[in-house]
């Protein structure tokens, strides 16, 4: 410990953390570390400044520049510090130009022959030092400057170095996959080292390489199986372990490995089959990593060849995660069903409930992930309870592009799926109601349009039924105080071309409704077009079947308006020509 405080750090350096640590305010904050920075500016140009002096300045640099402050003068003294031979100093230095400096930075350049150095040191400290700088800072135009010197150092002594070195040439395999394509078979030896933490360190690249191209690694099935089954039987160094889960981050990239490798595949996965079942038995679910792991078992089976007792033990998984009172658990098990239910669909209707049951929870992310898992459940035997939940919930929230996009599943569902003509009505009816004229245009284009041609099932008896049902409705519903102006576009136009459909309503009683939405809406232009249209489809209609037409005053009224609105009625085009010639005759 120096004997000015600190861990050979000024006390004046602890007093300005301990004073920002303080800070009452950003600006409070800001002053501090502008003061600074002005201190550092005036103490780094100073000459003959002591290396320890020096390794301090740029300590503090790094602080400064970590509480969003500009360090730029001084990146070129981190820059002299890797050339220093203290040990010490340099790797200060490395540490300091990771964080300062970005792969396209202009300082790259001075760097580069340090480093070639550095990779050649006998101090395999000084090598690891440089291997931290090569992943951070090396683009893909210095990568075959020092590309040879990482190829060596696989080989290297010190498992430290060999890990490093693997995870510098998968950061090239990132950067430039052409630059070391040629060295793919150094991953395929390095998952044999004898260190864990190598193995594992190679596991992160092999899946890179497996996720573009599966066929080339189908090979390494069996020596996947057989590492995952080592660690699940707990042959890793302890040192390894996490909460008492054995190498829980290994077993999770393994998971993720055999995921790919099997799936569409029946022989690779049946490979893999004991390994997993004896993981999901052994999980400890009582910690997160557990948990973890778990999900990753169950993303496992949900992507290879399907099997009986894993799916079994994978549904098992999941109800104890929606039976959490935790957020984060009830989300892995609504995001786990759904992707299980894709090979199982009928695993969903035991737990429909307590997925339902998550649109309850107060947290918005959840309930989110439940409603898209909903939409996926979602079958003619519960489409009623599913989409009446999805409406109660979209009434609930105030984010009006996610209630757009609820009230588009709704009806796509109730389209899909209705059980009766009078429940697709009702439900229609209440998306309406609750997202207004948040409903897409198109929503109610197609709803028009569905009621116009049927089910498309050769049914004229269910056809009818269903238009009655929504005339029905519509006339029930014009009798509160206020609709929204999409909704009416609808009434209008199903009053218009089905009010006197089936002979329960007569033309007058129809077009006095009608009358009294144009009045009541008239500053709508567009509620007031398809009014004026339906008014007259039903003129005509009568005209056409030989029926007397008794015109009620309120129409007379509307009429003089007609012209105004007559390009509007046009635009609308949802009824014949010949309907115009009518209405004429009947307002001359």
């Amino acid at each position: 410990k120096g004997s000015q405080g600190g861990f050979y750090q000024s006390k004046e350096f602890l007093d300005l953390v301990k004073s920002i640590g303080e800070a009452r305010s950003k600006a409070e904050e800001d002053r501090i570390v502008l003061s600074e920075i002005e201190t550092l500016k005036r103490r780094i140009s100073e000459p003959d400044i002591p290396k320890r002096k020096m390794k301090e300045y740029i300590i503090r640099l790094v602080y400064v520049e970590m509480l969003g402050h500009d360090a730029s003068f001084g990146y070129i003294h981190a820059v002299k510090m890797i050339h220093d031979d203290s040990l010490l100093v340099k790797r200060t230095g490395y540490l300091a130009v990771t964080l300062f400096l970005n792969e396209d930075h202009d300082l790259i350049i001075l760097i580069v022959n340090t480093i070639q150095k550095d990779l050649k040191s006998d101090n395999y400290l000084v090598v690891c030092a440089a291997l931290n700088a090569v992943c951070k800072l090396i683009n893909e135009e210095t990568i075959p400057a020092v590309l040879p010197q990482i190829v060596e150092l696989l080989a290297h002594p010190k498992e430290a170095v060999r890990k490093k070195a693997i995870m510098a040439l998968h950061r090239f395999y990132q950067k430039s996959p052409s630059s070391v394509s040629h060295l793919v078979s150094n991953f395929r030896k390095r998952l044999c080292d004898n260190d864990p933490g190598v193995m594992g360190a190679t596991l992160c690249p092999l899946f890179d390489l497996i996720t573009n191209d599966v066929n080339s690694y189908k090979d390494l099935v069996i020596s996947f199986v057989s590492i995952l089954k080592q660690v699940a039987e707990r042959r890793l160094p302890k040192a390894y372990d996490y909460h008492q889960m054995p190498a829980p981050f290994i077993q999770i990239k393994l998971l993720k490995i055999l995921a790919l490798l099997g799936s569409s595949d029946k022989q690779a996965s049946e490979n893999m089959y004991t390994v997993v079942g004896d993981i999901f038995r052994k999980c400890d679910s009582s910690s997160n990593i557990g948990n973890a792991v778990l999900y990753e078992c169950i993303c496992c089976v949900s992507s290879i060849y399907p099997n009986p007792k894993l799916l079994e033990s994978a549904a098992d998984a999941i109800s104890r995660f929606l039976k959490s009172d935790s957020h984060n658990l009830k989300y892995m098990g609504i995001d786990a069903l759904g992707r299980l239910i894709k090979i199982s669909p009928e695993i969903a209707e035991q737990h429909q409930l307590a997925v339902i049951d998550c649109l309850e929870d107060p947290d918005d992310t959840l309930k989110r992930k439940t409603f898209e898992l909903l939409y996926k459940m979602t079958k003619s035997t519960n489409v009623e309870v599913i989409v009446d939940r999805m409406i109660d919930y979209m009434n609930s929230i105030n984010d009006n592009h996610y209630k757009t996009e609820i009230a588009s599943r709704c009806v796509e569902l109730a389209e899909q799926f209705a059980p009766s003509n009078q429940w697709f009505i009702q439900t229609m009816n209440k998306v309406f109601e609750h997202a207004g004229d948040l409903v897409n245009i198109k929503v109610a284009h197609n709803l028009m349009r569905l009621i116009a041609e049927g089910f498309g099932e050769d049914d004229d008896t269910a056809d009818s039924q269903l238009r009655s049902s929504a005339v029905e409705s519509y006339l029930h519903i014009l009798g509160e105080p206020k609709l929204l102006s999409v909704f009416l576009q609808v009434i209008c136009w199903v009053l218009g071309e089905y009010g006197t459909a089936d002979g329960k309503y007569s033309a007058s009683y129809i077009t006095g409704k009608l009358c009294d939405v144009a009045e009541a809406y008239s500053n709508d232009e567009t509620v007031k077009a398809y009014a004026v249209t339906a008014l007259m489809k039903i003129y005509a209609f009568e005209i056409a079947a030989g029926r007397k037409v008794d015109m009620l005053p309120e129409v007379g009224f509307q009429a003089l308006d007609y012209k105004f609105i007559l390009c509007k009625c046009i635009l609308i085009a949802v009824f014949d020509v010949v309907d115009y010639l009518h209405l004429l005759v009947i307002l001359c």
